[in-house]
Formats: C-alpha cells, structure tokens, sequence
C-alpha cells in the first residue's frame, strides 16, 4: 500500500539533501506542496528515489523546485524521468505576437511558399497523368475491363445536363459580343462587320472556352467531390483491398466521358452562340436572317470549325484528370473536400487557358488564322 507524500532534509556527505517519498500525486499530496513553496531550508540537490507513485501535479511541483533553486534531481527513474522530461518540455514561453518581419521579406516568403506549392502540385499531376496512361494502357490491353456503363452514365451527367446552363450562357454571350461589336463599328460605318466578329470569334475561340469554363465549373468540381467523399469514406481503399483499380472504375471513365462530350457541347455552344448574335443584329442591325446566314458562310472558314474541335477533346482531358487528381487528394476530413474542389475548379480553369494561348499561337504558325 502506498503512503502519502512527505519531504524530509537529510546530510549526506556534509551536504544537505531534499528527499521526497510517497505518493506525489493531487490525491495523496495533501498539504506537503505548500509546505515545499514555503520552505526556506538551503539544499544542494533533489533526491527522488523514494517516490512511489507521481502524477503531472507531482512532476510540476518538482520541476518547479528545482528550477527556483537551481539544483540538480537524482533518482528521477521510470515514470518518475518520463513524467519530469514531458514538463520540461512543456514549460517553454508562449509566443504571443509573431515576430516582426519587414513587408518585402513577408511578401518574398508567401511567393516564395506558393511558387514551391504549385511545384509541388504540377509535380503530383504529371504523376496521376502518368497513371492515368498506364491504366489506358491496360484497358488497351484487356477492353473487356473498359466499363463502357459508367462513361455512358456520365454522359448524361456531364453532357445532357448541361444544356440548359450551356445554351443559356451562350445565347446570352452571342448577344453580348453583337452588342458590344455593332457599338464599336458603328463609329467607322461598318457595322456588318459583325458578322464577322460573331462567326469566327464563336467557332475558334469563345465557343469552346466558356464551354470548357461552365464543364469545369460543373463537372470537374463535381469529380472532385465525388471521388473526395468516397476517399474519405475508405471506399476506394475498398475497392484496392477487392482487387479493383480506382483509376479504371473512377478516373478512367470520367476522362472518356468528357473528351468526348467536350467537341459536341463546344460546338452546340458555338451553334446557340451565333444564333443570339443573329437574333440581335435582326432585331437592332436590321440585318436579315439570310444575309447574316450568307455572310457567316462567306467569312467563317473550315479551318476556325477544326481549331474549335481540335481543342476540345484537349481541354476536356485536362479538366477531367484536374478534377479527378484533386478527389484523390482529399485526406483528413471534410473540410479537405471543398478546398480540393474548389483547387480542381481553379487549376482546370487556368490550365484551360494556358493551353488555349498556346494553341492559339500554334494555329497561327501554321497558317490557321
């Protein structure tokens, strides 16, 4: 049975020792802790090796002791060393206030933490892209394991859902660029001009952008929530543990819908696009609908309908595999969810446009202007 705590001064080799015994515990202290602040005896060193049993209260109030008097502690073995060395490490300062740094050197730091950040995230999207191919490959392989009813359903999800929000935003978009044409080239008298700006602006370039910006608004965030949620319901580390690969029942169908979903809801936007722009230079340019008809032929060339297609199957894969590369990010919790989904959203959208500069410049290099 173990006794209550208790202290005593004892000579040892002419030098006077603090000896503490029992039970250094809030239950069996009682009143020895404030008889130790009290105590005004000179001592060279704590001795702790009749302690029987000690709790964080007993480690504190030693701790304390011999930090106040500073002295050395023998004895300190077992719970007694492990409990001491967790309130040592505890008893530091708090830093109330962040240091004080100079703004440029703050400004510098943050560039710096997200330069190194996006690093490190095109570097994790060049490996998923890496085994996005490598699972392609596979089902080259082996078409009997392409799951040809997921990319049909998400055909539905990502396609025929879409449009209504598509057709609606490129209505209004054609009609904007008519409007904001026929001001300009009204001052030069040239306002049939139009036409020509509706036409071969649609097909090669905002058909198929603001297209690409509503599906990775839409569909791209909605891959990753979705895959985000079963990963942190464990259900993909189910399907590895069952032998099934994630990245060709989730990922791989997910691309296949979008690429190609992606030319026919571009040109569907394209279509709906030069018919708001259409409608509004009948209405306020007093143009005809066969003459816009006849002109749209005369000066949208073949060549700006296959720059619009061409771009689009590209501009799907990489909303898609953005989408789906965020999903399989999401760890921790839920909150990993949205923050990862709005990362999709973001880096489709930005990935979107540097490849549609770059085509751009391409397309003009070899004469498709």
């Amino acid at each position: 049975m173990t006794s209550s705590a208790a202290y005593r001064i004892e000579e040892r080799e002419g030098r006077p020792v603090l000896c503490l015994s029992g039970t250094m515990t809030l239950a069996g202290m009682g009143s020895v802790g404030d008889d130790l602040d009290r105590l005004d005896v000179p001592y060279d060193h704590i001795d702790l090796q009749e302690i029987e049993r000690i709790d964080t209260i007993g480690a504190w109030i030693i701790h304390r002791m011999q930090k106040r008097r500073d002295v050395p502690v023998t004895g300190d073995v077992g719970d007694v060393a492990r409990l001491l060395g967790q309130v040592r490490r505890a008893d530091q300062p708090v830093q109330i206030h962040p240091d004080h740094t100079v703004p440029y050197q703050r400004v510098l730091a943050e560039i710096g933490t997200a330069t190194l950040q996006a690093l490190h995230t095109l570097k994790g999207l060049l490996g998923f892209f890496g085994a996005v191919m490598i699972s392609f490959g596979s089902v080259l392989r082996h078409p009997s394991r392409l799951r040809y009813n997921a990319i049909v359903h998400r055909f539905e999800t990502v396609g025929v859902q879409a449009l209504a929000i598509v057709g609606l935003m490129s209505f209004l978009i054609g009609i904007v660029i008519a409007q904001q044409g026929a001001v300009q080239l009204r001052q030069f008298g040239a306002e049939v001009f139009t036409i020509n700006l509706i036409g071969r602006l649609t097909t090669r370039e905002l058909g198929i952008l603001m297209t690409a910006i509503m599906v990775a608004g839409r569909s791209g965030s909605a891959f990753a929530a979705q895959i985000g949620s079963m990963k942190l319901a464990e259900e993909i580390d189910a399907m590895r543990t069952i032998g099934v690969s994630p990245m060709e029942a989730l990922v791989l169908p997910r691309i296949f819908a979008t690429i190609i979903l992606m030319p026919l809801l571009g040109f569907y936007a394209s279509i709906i696009t030069i018919i708001g722009g259409g409608l509004f230079c009948w209405i306020d340019l007093e143009i005809p609908p066969i003459t816009f008809i006849q002109r749209l032929r005369e000066v949208v060339l073949i060549t700006d309908l296959w720059v619009g297609l061409i771009k689009a199957p590209v501009f799907g894969a990489i909303i898609a595999i953005s989408g789906c590369f965020q999903g399989m990010q999401v760890h921790g919790n839920n909150e990993e969810v949205g923050l990862k989904t709005t990362a999709a959203v973001v880096q489709a959208i930005f990935l979107v446009i540097v490849l549609d500069a770059f085509f751009a410049v391409f397309f003009s290099s070899i004469g498709w202007n």
